[in-house]
C-alpha cells in the first residue's frame, strides 16, 4: 500500500492512504542501517509503502520503503552537527515568513534559508508578515529588504493576519500545490495559517516580552489539506539555519545575483574574496549587489553556523543598515 506522510513525531508517522483514511505507522528498524545521515529518514511529504498490522484494539502500519523524492529541504541538525534534518519532502514551494520586529528576522537567516532552497531546487516566496505592527522606521526597513530580494528575483508579499492583508494573494499562489510555511518562532506562521483556513484553529502564542522571541507552538511538522484545493506543511519555528554538504566553490552559485556574474570573474575558481578582477566585488562596489547578501555569503563560506540571539542585530544586518545611512 502507498500513502503520504502527513505527520512525524519521531517514532510514529501519520500516513494518508489513497482512500483518504489516516493510518498510524511505525518505521522498520532496518531503515536506520542504510547509511542515511539524517536524524529523520522519513519526513512529512514522503510517499511511502507500508503494510497493515491488525491487533485486537486497532489497525496500524509498518513503513518498509520510501519512494523516490521529487525534492526535499534540509537543515543542519541542532544536536548532531554532522547530520542533517529533513524538514519536509516533495514540496512545490516554500513560504518563508519574515518579521522586522517582534521578533526580528536577520538577513543572515534569510540568506541561509534561500541558499539551501536554491540548492535543493525549491522555489521560495518571502512573506513580510505582521506589517500592521510596523512603525515608520520599521516600515522603511521592511520595504528596503523587500526591494533587495525583489531585485534578485524573489517573489515578495506583505501580509497581516490581523487585517487580512495579503491573504487572498497567498491563497492564489497555493492553489493546486504543496506549500511549506517556515520561519522563526513567533513570526506568525500559525496565525497566518488560521487566517488562510480558520477551521484548522492552530494553537498560537504571544511573543515573550523578556526575550522578544517567539514561543514554540508547532512541535512537529504536519501537512494539512485545505478547503481551497491546496495543501500546506506547517513546520516548527527555527532559530538558526545551519548549511550542510556544500563545497566552498559551489556556494556562490546559490546566490542568483552572484551566479549571473561568475563567468565574468578573471579566475574560474574565484571565491570572490581576495582575488583580483572579481566581477562580484566590482558589482558590490557599484551597489549592484547588496552588502548584506555579500556578508551572508562570506559567513557561509567561512562555515559560520549563525548561532545568534534573535534580540540582537547580526553583523549582516548592521552592515545593511550602515550602507543605507
Amino acid at each position: 500500500m502507498i500513502g503520504t506522510v502527513y505527520k512525524s513525531t519521531g517514532s510514529w508517522y501519520t500516513v494518508k492512504a489513497a482512500s483518504g483514511t489516516f493510518i498510524e505507522c511505525r518505521m522498520k528498524g532496518k531503515f536506520r542501517m542504510k547509511g542515511i545521515k539524517s536524524t529523520n529518514p522519513i519526513a512529512v511529504g514522503d510517499l511511502v509503502e507500508y503494510e497493515l498490522e491488525a491487533t485486537s484494539d486497532t489497525v496500524t502500519g509498518t513503513i518498509f520503503k520510501i519512494q523516490n523524492r521529487k525534492n526535499y529541504i534540509v537543515r543542519k541538525s541542532v544536536n548532531l552537527s554532522k547530520q542533517l534534518h529533513i524538514i519536509a519532502a516533495n514540496i512545490d514551494q516554500v513560504f518563508l515568513l519574515i518579521t522586522i520586529t517582534n521578533p526580528p528576522t536577520t538577513t543572515g537567516f534569510i540568506d541561509r534559508f534561500l541558499v539551501t532552497a536554491e540548492a535543493y531546487g525549491i522555489e521560495t516566496i518571502l512573506i513580510f508578515n505582521k506589517i500592521d505592527t510596523l512603525d515608520n522606521e520599521s516600515s522603511d526597513e521592511q520595504l528596503y529588504l523587500q526591494h533587495v530580494y525583489q531585485e534578485i528575483g524573489y517573489k515578495c508579499l506583505r501580509a497581516s493576519a490581523k487585517n487580512g492583508k495579503g491573504i487572498e494573494q497567498i491563497k492564489d499562489l497555493m492553489l493546486g500545490k504543496v506549500s511549506m510555511f517556515s520561519g522563526h518562532s513567533g513570526v506568525g506562521k500559525s496565525t497566518l495559517v488560521n487566517a488562510l483556513e480558520p477551521s484548522l484553529n492552530l494553537k498560537t502564542k504571544t511573543i515573550s516580552e523578556q526575550s522578544r522571541q517567539g514561543q514554540h507552538t508547532t512541535t512537529f511538522a504536519e501537512m494539512y489539506d485545505l478547503s481551497f484545493a491546496a495543501q500546506i506543511i506547517d513546520t516548527p519555528g527555527i532559530k538558526g539555519f545551519g548549511i550542510v554538504d556544500m563545497e566552498p566553490a559551489e556556494i556562490s552559485g546559490y546566490f542568483p545575483e552572484f551566479f549571473k556574474l561568475k563567468d565574468q570573474c578573471k579566475f574560474n575558481n574565484c571565491l570572490h574574496k581576495d582575488e583580483p578582477n572579481c566581477a562580484i566585488k566590482a558589482a558590490l562596489e557599484n551597489d549592484k549587489i547588496a552588502w548584506s547578501r555579500y556578508n551572508s555569503y562570506l559567513k557561509i563560506l567561512e562555515g559560520d553556523d549563525e548561532h545568534y540571539r534573535l534580540d540582537i542585530y547580526s553583523e549582516e544586518r548592521k552592515a545593511s543598515d550602515e550602507t543605507r545611512k
